[in-house]
């Protein structure tokens, strides 16, 4: 399979490559991504499934889904890879006379934190009140640890009522759809209406520079100060769950981002890419492979594609775009 694709579109996924691990004996368990998936409640099952394992399928060591506990259950028969943990709790299934709050529930997720790379905050959360707020204080101890931070659906919506938890923070990426990019610009006063690459901007900065992918017909990145368009051509079928996809790449990219920053395989310091660089490559290399899974996916389904079907195509997709559709090794230095 051949992708059409840009010149500029071909440069910047050609830098990516440089920040994707090479494949090294002396690597252990858990260096090349530990992710976390927050969200699932009873109603929402399989979104944080198809991020967690999108994680894992792009090549995260580790991939970890926490969730209500009525979600886990579910969960936990989907697959044998991913580790659930059952921390959150809706407001309706508090026991009487409980001491639960959203403080005593973000501890125990807290606790983890030392475990992980990134964590992915949105998928299947809902609106429950004590679930978000729960999320919140996670978001705001995750930012303080400087952890790379994904954010989607319904933890949008607490961004848009609270936009000061991930204001100013340069490592997270948000993935807002065109329903949540305008509630999100209607937050901060920036109208949406202006071309998608001007309000992507406009949002972005006022945001105090965080990375936003707005997805749409093809998908718009900024970090308010430089602004890409990811026009790899995606699949027709617009079936809900696809954006789950992206969340997870996302995490594994970011990920990615820190080993490649800690120096975990050398890299000749004429070459080494910085922060900044890094995190639009993160954004635009995890839209580039969900958009090339969707249309994969249609090319195989058609009208009867659904989220799932982007799920098998990763490993193709990621083979297609960043090593030449051969599988060809890589020259690294040990």
């Amino acid at each position: 399979m051949a992708l059409s694709l840009t010149p500029k579109t071909k440069e910047i996924l050609f830098q990516v490559r440089k920040m994707i691990p090479p494949l090294l004996e002396k690597f252990h368990k858990g260096q090349m991504g530990r992710v976390a998936v927050i969200g699932g409640c009873e109603d929402y099952t399989g979104a944080p499934f198809f991020s967690a394992n999108a994680s894992a399928l792009l090549g995260a060591d580790l991939s970890h889904i926490i969730c209500e506990p009525n979600a886990a259950t579910v969960i936990k028969t989907y697959s044998p890879n991913l580790m659930v943990h059952p921390y959150m709790l809706q407001s309706n299934h508090l026991p009487k006379d409980s001491q639960e709050t959203a403080e005593t529930l973000a501890k125990r997720i807290i606790n983890m934190l030392d475990r992980l790379h990134v964590i992915v905050v949105g998928p299947g959360l809902g609106r429950d009140e004590l679930m978000l707020k729960t999320a919140g204080i996670v978001i705001k101890e995750a930012r303080r640890r400087g952890m790379g931070i994904v954010v989607d659906a319904d933890a949008l919506l607490l961004i848009s009522s609270t936009p000061d938890l991930i204001r100013n923070y340069k490592n997270v990426i948000l993935t807002p759809n065109v329903v949540e990019f305008s509630r999100l610009c209607k937050a901060v006063n920036v109208d949406p209406s202006t071309s998608p690459t001007t309000a992507c901007a406009r949002l972005a900065k006022e945001l105090g520079g965080v990375t936003i992918i707005q997805k749409g017909k093809v998908d718009t990145i900024s970090n308010g100060s430089e602004t890409a368009v990811c026009d790899v051509t995606g699949g027709l079928k617009r079936s809900g769950g696809q954006g789950d996809t992206l969340t997870g790449c996302l995490g594994t990219f970011l990920a990615w981002k820190k080993a490649y920053s800690e120096g975990l395989w050398e890299v000749e310091e004429k070459e080494k890419l910085g922060e900044e660089e890094l995190m639009k490559l993160a954004a635009f290399a995890g839209s580039a492979v969900t958009r090339t899974c969707s249309h994969m996916a249609f090319k195989e389904k058609g009208r009867a594609m659904q989220a799932s079907d982007l799920q098998g195509h990763l490993g193709a997709a990621f083979r297609l775009l960043f090593e030449d559709g051969e599988g060809e090794e890589r020259e690294v230095k040990l």
